[in-house]
């Protein structure tokens, strides 16, 4: 398959500063994830900097959200993945100061192609959007000996 984009991605050190999940990005979300394996969960409370409308969370940092949740049900199964494509539907405004959980799972896997789906919950279970996310696969991550999976 000569057709598949080539992309060197360095991967060995720790990113602290992703917009997502980084600890060290002053102004990023800091989401710390749980997983059973095969779903990933993070609940986020967006504040007043990330709002659009008044009182509300920008559409875009919704986006933003469903993109690194969905990523991260990629990154759980082993692999270092770049987006692809990101498709989003927003159903409900999120407010802000208020948390919401976001969820998301592996729905398709091939060996350079992995589709997700991510789903957005107000604090009352509401589904406030939904995301589906496919990643090209760039590598298997690296284990602590420096070796792939």
């Amino acid at each position: 398959m000569s057709n598949w984009p080539q992309i060197s991605l360095n991967t060995n050190n720790d990113n602290n500063c992703c917009f997502g999940c980084g600890a060290d990005n002053p102004i990023g979300f800091k989401l710390k994830f749980q997983t059973d394996g095969k779903t990933v969960r993070t609940e986020f409370t967006p504040g007043e900097q990330y709002q659009g409308w008044s009182g509300y969370l920008h559409g875009g940092i919704t986006a933003c959200l469903l993109d690194e949740v969905l990523s991260q049900a990629v990154h759980i199964e082993g692999l270092n993945c770049v987006t692809a494509r990101l498709d989003t539907r927003l159903t409900h405004l999120i407010p802000i100061n208020k948390p919401i959980v976001v969820t998301s799972m592996v729905t398709n896997k091939t060996r350079k192609v992995i589709k997700t789906k991510a789903t957005v919950f107000l604090q009352d279970g509401t589904i406030a959007a939904e995301g589906t996310g496919t990643h090209f696969v760039v590598s298997a991550k690296e284990n602590r000996n420096g070796e792939g999976k």
